[in-house]
């Protein structure tokens, strides 16, 4: 059987990363050309804009729906630094999980494991897609709203920010408008890519643990004893793999958790004070239901795992193992021991990646909007 390419499916998402800077061809970034294009990118779209935005924070800090509104999109930048700090630390990590990608105890073994793990991997291509429009509908809507709802009259920007120059005058407005939408396209672009990289090792997890549910079913084809061991050692390699997938993105899944309720908050605030069915409003509205699907992305992949993780004891039952030689039994129990425990994605092991969690930060996110609400019907 051909070599199954696990990388394959990502090649669209890998392939914008590096675009973007995020990506280096070695282990690391060195003192090279591409370092120098991730720097110019970051420094450029990334770092002046939100400079910009931090010190007009001092000049708008009495108003409170300005000042959400600076916030709103503030906050969503400075967890892009996060997320890019995070990468780019753990480089080398991630290079070395797409290499154990490659490990035979990795390869399905026949056509009926291609099948079983081709659904997972294409719905993962899907939700990339459908994920990458909601996304790009938030960004047009972000970058022509001012155009379109007559406040370009007073030459309004995409976002608030303070510059050492008049950005209402001729060209400065119309570059100063170019900067602000290549700048957040830069950053959407980002989170959306680094957001499907970890969603695809947590769905490479969950396919693994097919592969092998489906390896204990079928313990007879061939050398049950033989069959066996290799289940055991691939069992090992896939909680090496979950464990380093989780060690990347720990951080990254506890400031999303964290930020994301308060996003969702000040995003139904902010549709309850834009006028109906206006350009801002379904500005608003794009990037409420980005959000939402972010996290939610976040928390059914990590849910996959864990349900797929729970399914080895009963998939052990399956294989007739009492049929089998009291050696191959032993080992046996030894995968029922390891799999009493399912595999749980999280952070730090106290904010698991679950529907669970999904449900408490929309309860959270509410409890933001209705303070929110009180503060701004007090004033």
């Amino acid at each position: 059987m051909d070599k199954f390419e696990w990388r394959q499916t990502i090649k669209e998402n890998i392939f914008l990363l590096r675009m973007l800077g995020l990506w280096p061809k070695d282990e690391t970034y060195k003192f090279d050309s591409y370092t120098a294009l991730s720097a110019f990118l970051l420094t450029t779209f990334y770092f002046i804009g939100v400079f910009a935005q931090i010190i007009n924070l001092f000049y708008i800090h009495l108003d409170l729906t300005i000042l959400t509104r600076t916030i709103y999109l503030l906050v969503t930048e400075m967890l892009f630094g996060l997320k890019v700090y995070y990468v780019i630390k753990n480089t080398p990590l991630l290079k070395h999980l797409m290499k154990v990608l490659d490990a035979d105890l990795f390869q399905p073994k026949n056509a009926r494991q291609v099948d079983l793990i081709r659904a997972s991997l294409d719905t993962w291509t899907t939700v990339y897609k459908i994920f990458l429009g909601v996304c790009w509908g938030t960004d047009v809507f972000w970058a022509i709203y001012p155009l379109l709802d007559g406040s370009n009259l007073d030459r309004q920007l995409p976002y608030i920010a303070w510059y050492p120059y008049d950005a209402k005058q001729s060209p400065f407005y119309q570059l100063t408008y170019l900067h602000q939408v290549a700048s957040y396209t830069y950053t959407i672009f980002s989170h959306i890519n680094i957001d499907m990289l970890i969603a695809a090792l947590n769905v490479y997890v969950g396919c693994q643990f097919d592969i092998l549910c489906d390896n204990l079913r079928n313990l007879h084809e061939g050398d049950p004893h033989t069959n066996l061991i290799n289940c055991i050692e691939h069992q090992k390699l896939i909680l090496n793999f979950a464990e380093g997938s989780n060690n990347f993105f720990s951080w990254i899944i506890f400031y999303q958790f964290f930020i994301s309720g308060t996003m969702i908050g000040l995003t139904l605030f902010h549709l309850t004070i834009v006028a109906p069915l206006t350009s801002e409003f379904f500005t608003f509205m794009s990037y409420g239901l980005s959000i939402i699907m972010q996290i939610f992305m976040y928390c059914w992949y990590g849910n996959e795992v864990e349900v797929k993780s729970k399914n080895l004891s009963s998939a052990v039952f399956e294989s007739n193992w009492t049929g089998l030689s009291l050696e191959v039994q032993k080992n046996v129990f030894l995968i029922i021991l390891r799999s009493q425990e399912p595999v749980q994605m999280s952070a730090f092991k106290m904010f698991p990646l679950s529907l669970e969690s999904f449900v408490k930060i929309l309860k959270t996110a509410w409890s933001y909007f209705a303070v929110l609400q009180q503060v701004n019907s007090q004033n």
